[in-house]
């Protein structure tokens, strides 16, 4: 493809390169340069993509993207960002593939992986349609599964795997949209058909520094959709809503809303409730546990519904939706009279609402193991040691993924919130023993909740990724007791 065409769209400052030019391969990461590749200078967090300019040309870039002024001799085109020139790249790279689906994006802080697993779940049961999905979780074309690094790729990565979707015959795509793809341009040039805002609590403000400049960032997908889906019960929605430029289908829990959840009935193996859109109301039930799950399901169905689908048909799909792996996920404990649960609360609110939900039904004791992840917001450290402390009867402050930080550091941030004459928690910083610990005091009625790792099957320590998942780790310690 020539350089001109990569660069449509693109506010070019400065070039001295022929635009004519043939090129094999885009790349941001000088390590995958080869001979013919455009190179996409990004300046990042922890390096800068223009000290790499040198090593991308001798293996054989012809030529350079930065935001940044060049010498002569270097063949470089410079833009005014060089994020948002990587995202148009690869859209016009690779065909600008979202065009040819319907494309959905959810975002807020809690509940996009389960909103957009069963979103996926009710297009395919009721249209019979072929659905993309990028998540926290994983990526999938349908059926076939794709590992992912985080939320929303980065966005040449994003177009490539968009490319995969609409080549494979997906009419649709469904992606969790983070605050960090909105800011860091990693969503740029998409436009959604439906966009769905789930909630807004304290999370990311080591990035983002306060809750309004959180709240308008995500606010930004309003602007870059056809029709949304919002809840408002959230404390945040008016000034979530406030410049939308979208047609809105309103859901609450409370009430006065387009889609509104009647006699709820939460149990200790799901939820049900009567969904009622104007005259309409129709029965819904769902096989995960906990009140955020009505409002999980009111974005689903407001979602179906913004697409043309009945409020009927959609109901009746999630009847047959099954968990989702880690979110109040059951983990078997055969021969044993208590119950473990992970989930992965990671934000005070995540927790709290796992916790409360939980307690709610728990015959015996509630003991929680939890902690916070290292190199991401310290505020929110204090404030999950205050919830989970207060609200189980048993906690065991442990690790989460420490990151390149010192676990006992970050353990020390979580005591902070926690009052010292409580006598009901105790600190294990390893995260094995601590679940081991709460497997020892578990008595007959008693709920476990391993909280902060869900679905993850790994604990970063020192920036090294160690094998943990602890499904495994309750059955090994299980099987070691039992003989």
């Amino acid at each position: 493809m020539k350089l001109s065409q990569l660069l449509a769209g693109i506010n070019v400052l400065d070039a001295n390169v022929n635009m004519d030019m043939e090129i094999t391969s885009v790349v941001y990461d000088s390590r995958k340069v080869t001979p013919g590749s455009l190179f996409v200078a990004i300046t990042g967090f922890a390096t800068d993509g223009n000290k790499y300019i040198p090593m991308a040309l001798q293996s054989g870039a012809v030529a350079v993207v930065t935001a940044q002024p060049q010498a002569e001799e270097v063949p470089y085109v410079q833009v005014d960002s060089d994020r948002l020139a990587l995202a148009l790249i690869g859209a016009n790279f690779y065909g600008h593939p979202a065009k040819a689906m319907k494309l959905i994006g959810v975002t807020g802080t809690n509940g996009k992986t389960t909103t957009t697993l069963l979103l996926k779940h009710v297009l395919e049961q009721v249209l019979g349609a072929k659905v993309g999905l990028m998540g926290t979780m994983e990526n999938m074309i349908g059926d076939q599964v794709i590992p992912t690094e985080r939320t929303t790729p980065e966005s040449f990565d994003l177009q490539a795997l968009l490319a995969q979707m609409r080549d494979a015959g997906c009419g649709y795509a469904i992606m969790e949209v983070s605050s960090h793809a909105i800011a860091l341009d990693r969503v740029a040039g998409l436009h959604y058909e439906v966009a769905a805002f789930t909630n807004l609590t304290e999370d990311h403000l080591d990035f983002h520094k306060t809750m309004e400049a959180y709240c308008d960032t995500k606010a930004e997908l309003f602007r870059r959709c056809n029709k949304a889906v919002a809840n408002t019960d959230d404390a945040w929605f008016e000034r979530m809503t406030q410049n939308a430029t979208c047609q809105m289908l309103t859901t609450s829990v409370k009430g006065n809303a387009d889609l509104q959840a009647e006699d709820l009935e939460l149990k200790s193996d799901g939820i049900s409730f009567v969904a009622v859109s104007g005259k309409e109301r129709v029965p819904v039930e769902l096989p995960i546990p906990g009140k955020f799950t009505v409002y999980n399901a009111l974005s689903v169905l407001g979602c179906a519904m913004q697409l043309g689908i009945s409020l009927s048909d959609a109901c009746g799909a999630l009847k047959t939706a099954k968990g989702v792996k880690g979110r109040v996920e059951v983990v078997p404990t055969p021969g044993k009279d208590y119950t473990v649960l992970i989930d992965y609360a990671h934000t005070p609110d995540g927790l709290e609402n796992v916790l409360t939900s939980v307690k709610g039904y728990c015959r015996g004791r509630l003991i929680a193991v939890f902690g916070c992840g290292g190199d991401r917001d310290p505020v929110k450290r204090p404030i999950m040691g205050k919830i989970g402390v207060d609200i189980a009867d048993h906690a065991i402050i442990t690790s989460d993924n420490p990151r390149t930080e010192d676990p006992g550091k970050i353990i020390q941030d979580i005591l902070k919130g926690v009052n010292s004459s409580k006598n009901n928690y105790e600190i294990i910083e390893n995260r094995v023993k601590a679940i081991h610990q709460a497997m020892d005091i578990a008595r007959k009625n008693d709920i476990i909740v391993l909280a902060g790792k869900g679905h993850e099957t790994y604990q970063e320590i020192c920036g090294v990724k160690h094998h943990l998942d602890e499904r495994e780790v309750v059955a090994a310690y299980l099987k070691e007791n039992n003989g």
